[in-house]
């Protein structure tokens, strides 16, 4: 059985911490530091059934259950960072499934790597040092010493694609690989609105000031956890200027020459190609 045996995730998917009494079947997508493990299954990316993970006769550390699809659990587990390969089976980080499955399934495997961050990073109380326990009313850690809830963190960020006329300007990150552009991004601030964010992560990336700001979309991005929200804007005013901490360069394009774009599964590629079909029929 392959992932799209389950159907359609995005609507076939229901989040819930609760997981159903006496299913039938569950599966598991099933962590290891930075890595998941995948089923070697003549090249399919196959989920690992509730026999694949007995099978395995890995030892969990803990585990999740991240919602059900047609009432069969899907659990997220942690596994030791250092645990051997089973035989017939292999670890590979979330990046390698960028380009391999699916939006709706990415952000699943995405969703249970964040869970499991989440996890380790709360055994204890960042107040108190006291230990933490998983809560039974929603899915949130509590320290019975102090009463504080910690809840999955999520970190609000913001993406943006700036044109000037039928030009774009795209930037290449100081870590980038290759010949690699994208929009511009940045971290919320406290006290900020999403709006202000974008003026001032813009300016501060390129010197440049931006106007008529639209939202586009959001997507849930999990490296590690942030939630972005999608914007176009115009040009303004000014000249590039980068910040040479996170820039190494930054361009306007013409919209029918671009350098290699993002992949299509995030929203920097949305936001890229949703410009380029707007600027090819003169709507710019």
């Amino acid at each position: 059985m392959d992932w799209h045996a389950l159907g359609h995730l995005a609507t076939t998917f229901e989040s819930t911490h609760i997981a159903p009494k006496n299913a039938a079947d569950a599966f598991y997508i099933v962590v290891s530091g930075d890595d998941l493990l995948i089923k070697d299954d003549d090249g399919d990316i196959t989920p690992i059934s509730a026999d694949d993970w007995r099978w395995c006769g890995l030892d969990a550390i803990s585990e999740h259950c991240l919602g059900v699809v047609n009432q069969v659990p899907i659990y997220a587990v942690e596994v030791a960072d250092d645990v051997d390969e089973p035989n017939g089976f292999g670890f590979e980080s979330l990046w390698w499934f960028l380009s391999k499955v699916d939006s709706d399934l990415f952000y699943l495997l995405g969703r249970a790597k964040q869970i499991i961050e989440w996890q380790r990073t709360h055994r204890f109380c960042g107040k108190c040092g006291g230990e933490t326990q998983l809560s039974n009313g929603d899915r949130s850690y509590r320290c019975d010493t102090c009463r504080q809830f910690f809840y999955p963190r999520l970190s609000p960020s913001i993406i943006v694609c700036v044109n000037k006329g039928t030009e774009v300007l795209l930037a290449k990150n100081v870590n980038a690989r290759g010949n690699f552009y994208s929009t511009l991004a940045g971290f919320v601030e406290p006290g900020e609105s999403i709006e202000t964010t974008v003026h001032r992560e813009v300016y501060e990336e390129v010197g440049i000031r931006v106007k008529n700001l639209r939202y586009f979309s959001s997507q849930s991005w999990p490296f590690p956890n942030s939630l972005m929200l999608g914007f176009h804007a115009e040009y303004e005013s000014g000249e590039i200027r980068i910040q040479e901490e996170e820039l190494a360069d930054a361009q306007w394009f013409p919209f029918d020459q671009l350098p290699n774009p993002p992949a299509m599964i995030s929203i920097s590629g949305w936001l890229i190609n949703d410009f380029v079909q707007r600027a090819s029929r003169g709507e710019v």
